[in-house]
């Protein structure tokens, strides 16, 4: 790296700090350049990191750590909210507070969430598909950490009907019907895929987010105020579409779900591919279970499974449980009915964390980042 890049250079080393950091490559330099002038950068500089994602600090925690006019930093912060760069809510003392998009939380999402076309998401699309290689996703999405930030739910209807009142954390029913505010947006992953020329099929206006961040995509038109009810429909949209759903892996307070595929999405594409192993990657609590006294050896579900862990051996499919997801997404179109998702024998089913802030305050803590409350 030249020394004129020593400004973007010292933010990649700022975000790399982050709950959900960058992980540092000289592909990140280029996307910084993209996204910030040498001024906005020192002002990105000021704003603090070692916490988790969504949680913005006042400018009393700010304006002491940048060598620039407390009114000519406000401007630089407002005009990068304004451009959808930075996040901004409410502080613990009520005022209007700012944050870095964190690895996943707006990074680089906030480029493609409206869908395609924008010739500056088009720009962001090549240089983000330069830097998101699979060492990065494995160092971004805490593969180093035991808690993992996200986890897979499996699609309605595949886990026991008895079962379904115990597990009702793990049922997306129940996300949407705990939801205070929901947006709804494009895939950031297939929007990208789809601009490089490359041929999926599956939905892009599936992804939702939540509550805070919810409210924030909707005030800063990244995507749209949907109802409880169409919320229900976009999950069943994508459940006869093959999609995976995976949301926060926590109780509570849930910020985000998306809904993938195993064309384009960072997590079942790699896990398709076998590339980053499953555990690596995500939290997966359920595993496939087939009656084979009620399966009729159709092989729809070798067909059907989204990472490629199904083949036929003889009459029945066989299920490669290193690799399963516990999805659900073979058994929903299983003629015979003979597949539900069960809980792992390996795995408890209970979550890390009651919230998402407590979610990401034991992810800190595990990456050995102190947690500083702004």
């Amino acid at each position: 790296m030249t020394s004129d890049n020593s400004i973007y250079k010292k933010l990649a080393e700022h975000l790399s700090k982050l709950g959900m950091g960058y992980p540092i490559k000289d592909e990140l330099i280029d996307i910084l350049k993209a996204m910030f002038t040498e001024i906005e950068a020192e002002a990105a500089l000021a704003i603090p990191t070692m916490v988790g994602p969504l949680q913005p600090a006042g400018m009393d925690d700010i304006r002491g750590r940048v060598n620039m006019p407390e009114d000519e930093v406000l401007a630089v912060l407002e005009s990068l909210e304004k451009r959808g760069l930075l996040y901004s809510g409410k502080t613990e003392a009520g005022k209007k507070g700012y944050a870095l998009h964190q690895f996943g939380y707006g990074f680089p999402q906030i480029y493609f969430w409206k869908g395609e076309g924008a010739p500056e998401a088009r720009k962001m699309a090549k240089l983000t598909a330069k830097y998101f290689n699979r060492e990065v996703i494995r160092n971004g999405f805490s593969s180093t950490t035991e808690t993992k930030p996200s986890r897979y739910i499996p699609v309605n209807g595949t886990i026991a009907t008895g079962k379904q009142a115990v597990y009702s954390h793990h049922m997306m029913g129940n996300v949407i019907d705990e939801a205070r505010m929901i947006a709804l947006a494009h895939c950031g992953c297939r929007v990208v895929y789809k601009m490089m020329g490359r041929d999926c099929p599956h939905p892009t206006e599936v992804c939702m987010k939540f509550n805070d961040m919810a409210q924030y995509l909707i005030d800063h038109e990244l995507g749209r105020e949907i109802t409880k009810a169409e919320a229900h429909d976009v999950i069943r949209q994508s459940e006869e579409a093959g999609l995976v759903h995976f949301v926060d892996n926590a109780e509570g307070d849930i910020q985000h779900n998306c809904n993938c595929c195993g064309c384009a999405c960072w997590n079942v594409g790699n896990i398709k591919r076998k590339k980053i192993p499953r555990d690596m990657l995500m939290a997966t609590y359920f595993i496939r279970e087939t009656d084979q006294e009620v399966c009729i050896g159709c092989g729809a579900c070798v067909e059907r499974c989204p990472v490629e862990a199904v083949k036929m051996d003889g009459a029945f499919p066989d299920v490669d449980e290193a690799w399963c997801i516990g999805c659900g997404v073979c058994a929903k179109t299983c003629p015979s009915e003979a597949i539900k998702m069960v809980k792992r024998p390996d795995k408890p089913l209970d979550l890390p964390a009651k919230d998402f802030r407590a979610l990401h305050g034991k992810i800190l803590k595990e990456k050995g980042l102190e947690r500083r409350d702004p």
